[in-house]
């Protein structure tokens, strides 16, 4: 967090000699969030190029007080939400969203793919697809909001700043999020079990 209080500064002073360091420190991340709100990697790389463009635009037209005041991770992931946001109105109506990477926190972690057996591997990758279309079926506002707390690892304050919500807000959505994942694998769970029992009866 020192690191990007003092890229903010070093932007203020030069914006063109500083903001290659911004591209490097957050290129990764920007891209991951996007990635996993859109879940087609070409539009997430384009989302994050253009997430750049964004901010270096913001930057130059702000005074170098509001720049230094800047929390850059936070400010930077509004900026990808808003494109991600765009980006899926214009996708939709082109053809159906993909799945979406796997959200892999809150005792919802899978087994490391590196070190498992083939048939472990097999069954993780199974779990994975499955965590993605759960993931993916969440309202856009839940999905969001888990993203950016449990993929980007955004503390709640910084959640808050980036959605642009009160921070009990944004809380009761990654809740809410997270309770409607659980909910949806115990429903499966219950559905499994009954086909089960309606086998072994047959």
């Amino acid at each position: 967090m020192d690191a990007d209080v003092d890229l903010a500064k070093r932007l203020a002073r030069d914006l063109d000699g500083s903001f290659e360091a911004l591209v490097v420190a957050h290129q990764d991340r920007l891209f991951t969030i996007a990635r996993r709100l859109l879940g087609d990697a070409h539009d997430a790389e384009e989302v994050a190029q253009d997430a750049f463009v964004r901010a270096y635009r913001a930057i130059e037209g702000y005074p170098p007080e509001r720049v230094r005041e800047l929390r850059l991770r936070p400010w930077l992931a509004a900026i990808v939400v808003n494109l991600a946001r765009n980006r899926r109105r214009r996708v939709a109506d082109r053809q159906p969203a993909s799945p979406l990477t796997p959200l892999l926190e809150n005792g919802l972690d899978l087994e490391d793919q590196a070190s498992a057996r083939p048939e472990a591997r097999h069954a993780t990758a199974e779990s994975r697809r499955e965590w993605s279309a759960r993931l993916a079926a969440l309202p856009v506002a839940y999905r969001t909001a888990v993203v950016l707390r449990h993929v980007d690892g955004l503390s709640y304050d910084e959640l808050a700043v980036a959605l642009g919500r009160p921070e009990g807000t944004v809380k009761a959505q990654v809740h809410r999020g997270l309770r409607l994942l659980r909910a949806a694998l115990d429903a499966e769970a219950t559905t499994d079990r009954h086909s089960n029992h309606t086998e072994m009866s047959a």
